[in-house]
């Protein structure tokens, strides 16, 4: 297996849940009655929009500091973190779909999971620039 697939593995799983979010919004408007483009008129289908919404906001933060932690540290540590970030978004968009007040657990695993990925990226390339150089 070459070098970072297991950290492209686990990106395409990530976007494949947000396409399944996606799919959910649409399943949604059908079972609502709500015709695009309105994006309100039934509580549940404002809640599938705002998961995907929310999962699309988190993406590049998630998606860019996984690959820089996976070059900077460890492929195998980025791709584990990045499996529990996608277990979160699942979580949370079961979550918050059956009611917003539950949406906390899901939402802190990931936002954890992207929190190591940041700052563990940001701190290794700082530590390289400040200390090796490059």
């Amino acid at each position: 297996m070459s070098p970072h697939s297991l950290v492209a593995i686990v990106s395409l799983l990530a976007l494949l849940v947000y396409l399944w979010m996606g799919i959910r919004v649409g399943g949604a408007r059908a079972k609502c009655g709500v015709r695009a483009p309105a994006m309100t008129g039934d509580p549940i289908l404002e809640r599938h929009i705002r998961v995907q919404a929310n999962t699309l906001e988190w993406l590049p933060i998630f998606l860019v500091s996984m690959w820089l932690f996976a070059l900077y540290w460890n492929d195998r540590v980025a791709a584990a973190l990045g499996v529990v970030w996608i277990v979160g978004r699942i979580i949370y968009a079961f979550g918050y779909v059956a009611d917003p007040s539950k949406r906390a657990a899901g939402f802190l695993i990931q936002a954890l999971a992207a929190a190591v990925l940041l700052f563990g990226a940001l701190g290794r390339a700082v530590w390289s620039l400040a200390i090796v150089g490059a």
